[in-house]
């Protein structure tokens, strides 16, 4: 897998010589194992520094954005919003992850929802919108060597000048990326380590070097360029013919490589990172394979970083990859969240490495089937990390797995080079529980000795060990949470505050647009604080966005509700807003939206609908409202029948609605326009 280590004029080392006799020894000596009550096969394999070491380890970590994802953590109550935290990113209590990625918001949908760009227009900076500024500074507050990542998805429609396309203008796209690296060092002390270039969309040769010239002039030489976050091609190849380039690049990511690399991207001599991988539902069968890919990605494609999509699935259930998170937190009305499974199997890793330890070289297959890898840091310490899981149990969402079986087997360690005094070595443990069997997380167990350089180990299926001279490992747990409670099914939001800690109202989740509070200082009457769409151009888009704005809010079951909600039109004669009820898709779907959509526009005239686009119409007729006016919607739906008021007064009634038959609350607007909302009420 990693060739065979030379020295001097060719010779081999005797490690290796060892080990291949070692390897062909144990594959003579028993054949497969029978069924039942044969032995399990028995394997040796030798860890040793001695010809030198492998790959630099760069850490394990996860994305927040792309999009959205961390959404409904922002407004969880303490103590249970630091306690998500901690499980996330405190050394030795948790995840404890070493890499934290976030979205570069461009103001596009971007899988779960938008993210609000800092430079919504060209003339327009604020370093303090959305929650992923807020995200990096909660993450370096608990583990300050924590490395930053930045990645854009979508970017706002000035970048392309009309275009959907970010690399017409590269010096335009440099300059708004080098703004976004400046703001987090000016307005949160925050150091970006890495940026990347555009994600899972094509490169720009020339627009990548220009981003490392504009980095460079303004003294950011020390963030690197991952690139570019896609497949191991055409980046691989670009760089071997193009030396300038080959310069710039410091990282190939790739994205759910399946745990392999290609050639090419082995002769860059450039570090391999898996920059997205996991997004699966994070159960029993999500942490296996977590588990699988974590080792695997190193041995079997020489990735020396793995970070997950998501960090945390913090983003109502029903949207497209739900509970796709290491851990859940999606209930901030009740401060219900779950530790799941995948944030102790992070724990196996991350708890006992350091980025800057280096792997050792090993072929890392186990004979019996699963892997193995172990990493040093130079100085003593030795941390091995096993896992023996098993196909059906370690699927992830992408690509397909192809067919492998694992079965019990002992393992023999030999501890050669400079880990042959160590005597002991501690042991932390996880099964995973599949069927009826209960799953037991990241326990430790009594020490492991190490006899005259060697020790043993009975696996069994679907096992991750970790086994190490380090002594720092924790298993914490904090008091249970609140039991999970639907949303409130009365909620109400007038808007009125005058520093809010976030740009967004709590819980509503923007699916096309961008919904901020604003302060109308022309208004003197009751409208001075608000909630207003400011996305006035369709951004560079990375799925197909809606051309209608929309943020849903609520309980995905909810059948018969009233909404109601004070709207302001702001553009004269085409615009136009609607409130919503049984809203029944949103993210990457977000085109496909059905529900029962009440639509007044500034012409005077006033839309029923079954669909965000506005093609289904249910009832059509004038309501006499204008733009820049305050107005009051309300949209009653019981059972089969829906009816509308405006400023409380019906204006239609008895449009039969025959699906769907449940879903979310929304609002938005007819097109890319400003708008403002106030004294939203959903029951």
């Amino acid at each position: 897998r990693r060739g065979v280590q030379r020295s001097g004029a060719g010779v081999m080392d005797s490690a290796a010589l060892l080990w291949g006799w070692l390897l062909l020894g144990c594959s003579w000596g028993s054949g497969p194992p029978g069924v039942g009550t044969a032995a399990p096969s028995t394997a040796t394999y030798v860890l040793d520094d001695a010809g030198g070491l492998g790959r630099e380890f760069d850490g394990i970590g996860a994305i927040s954005g792309g999009g959205a994802t961390s959404r409904l953590l922002v407004n969880y109550e303490e103590p249970y919003r630091s306690q998500i935290l901690d499980y996330l990113f405190k050394p030795n209590f948790g995840a404890s992850l070493h890499m934290l990625k976030v979205e570069i918001g461009g103001d596009g949908q971007s899988t779960d929802g938008t993210e609000p760009s800092h430079m919504h227009y060209e003339n327009d900076e604020n370093y303090f919108r959305g929650y992923e500024w807020w995200l990096m500074k909660e993450a370096k507050k608990r583990n300050p060597k924590i490395k930053l990542i930045g990645l854009p998805w979508t970017f706002p429609a000035w970048i392309g000048k009309g275009e959907n396309w970010p690399y017409d203008y590269p010096d335009v796209t440099a300059y708004y990326i080098v703004s976004w690296i400046l703001g987090a060092k000016q307005y949160h002390d925050l150091d970006i380590d890495y940026i990347g270039i555009w994600n899972e969309r094509a490169f720009s040769s020339k627009y990548i070097k220009l981003l490392r010239y504009t980095m460079d002039k303004h003294g950011l030489q020390q963030v690197r360029i991952i690139a570019s976050d896609r497949l191991w091609e055409p980046i691989s190849f670009v760089l071997l013919v193009d030396s300038e380039l080959h310069e710039v690049v410091d990282v190939i990511g790739a994205h759910y490589p399946g745990t392999k690399t290609v050639p090419n991207a082995l002769l860059t001599k450039k570090k391999l990172w898996s920059s997205e991988d996991y997004s699966t539902f994070n159960d029993e069968v999500g942490a296996g394979c977590w588990a699988r890919i974590l080792n695997q990605n190193y041995v079997n494609g020489n990735m020396t970083s793995t970070i997950a999509w998501n960090l945390v699935a913090s983003y109502y259930e029903e949207l497209p990859f739900g509970r796709c998170g290491l851990m859940t937190a999606q209930e901030p009305w009740s401060g219900h969240y779950k530790v799941e499974a995948p944030i102790w199997i992070t724990a196996h890793t991350t708890q006992f490495t350091q980025p800057g330890w280096s792997y050792l070289q090993v072929d890392g297959h186990l004979e019996g089937g699963g892997s193995f890898v172990a990493l040093t840091d130079g100085l003593g310490n030795l941390t091995i990390i096993i896992e023996t899981m098993t196909r059906n149990h370690s699927q992830c969402i992408r690509p397909p797995l192809p067919h492998f079986s694992v079965t019990p087997q002992r393992a023999t360690f030999y501890l050669k080079g400079s880990f042959c005094m160590v005597e002991t070595l501690q042991v932390w443990h996880s099964r995973l529980g599949f069927e009826s069997e209960k799953s037991s997380l990241f326990q430790q167990l009594h020490p492991v000795k190490v006899w005259k350089g060697s020790f043993s180990l009975d696996l069994k299926v679907d096992e991750v060990y970790t086994l190490t001279t380090l002594k720092t490992g924790k298993k914490c747990s904090c008091p249970e949470p609140p039991p999970p409670q639907p949303f409130p099914s009365n909620y109400k939001d007038d808007f009125n505050i005058r520093n809010p800690p976030f740009s967004e109202a709590p819980n509503f989740a923007d699916q096309t647009g961008v919904f901020e509070y604003f302060v109308n200082a022309s208004d003197p009457g009751d409208h001075v604080f608000t909630l207003r769409q400011v996305v006035v151009q369709r951004p560079i888009t990375w799925v197909s966005d809606a051309d209608q704005t929309i943020s849903i809010i609520g309980n995905f079951q909810w059948v018969n509700m009233t909404v109601t909600c004070d709207i302001y039109i702001e553009k004269q004669r085409d615009g136009g807003v609607f409130i919503a009820g049984r809203v029944d898709n949103g993210g990457i779907y977000v085109r496909r939206t059905k529900g029962v959509f009440f639509w007044v526009y500034a012409d005077g005239t006033y839309r029923v609908t079954g669909d965000l686009a506005g093609e289904e119409i249910l009832m059509k007729g004038l309501s006499g409202v204008r733009d820049n006016a305050w107005h009051t919607l309300t949209l009653n739906i019981q059972g089969t029948s829906a009816s509308g008021l405006l400023n409380g007064y019906p204006l239609w009634e008895n449009v039969t609605i025959s699906k769907p038959i449940n879903g979310w609350a929304a609002i938005g607007t007819r097109s890319f326009e400003f708008a403002q909302f106030d004294n939203f009420h959903v029951e």
